[in-house]
């Protein structure tokens, strides 16, 4: 297990870490970033980074409740 006491946290990776975080935002983050602006009453900025999206997701899912319960 190589030290990690929950395998899933040796999977999550910080996005500012992501080989690929400063490629152009992917069609599934903006269709689920749409979603969650929308249901959080948010605009965001459509030239965003995959990892920025990622950051966004993480923030809008905890404001709207779509998250993963902990």
């Amino acid at each position: 297990m190589l030290g990690a006491a929950d395998p899933q946290d040796a999977a999550v990776k910080d996005p500012s870490d992501w080989a690929t975080g400063d490629e152009p935002i992917t069609a599934a983050q903006t269709s689920y970033l749409d979603t969650l602006a929308r249901e959080a009453g948010e605009q965001l900025p459509a030239d965003m980074t995959k990892a920025e999206a990622s950051q966004h997701i993480d923030r809008l899912q905890s404001e709207t409740g779509r998250g993963d319960a902990d």
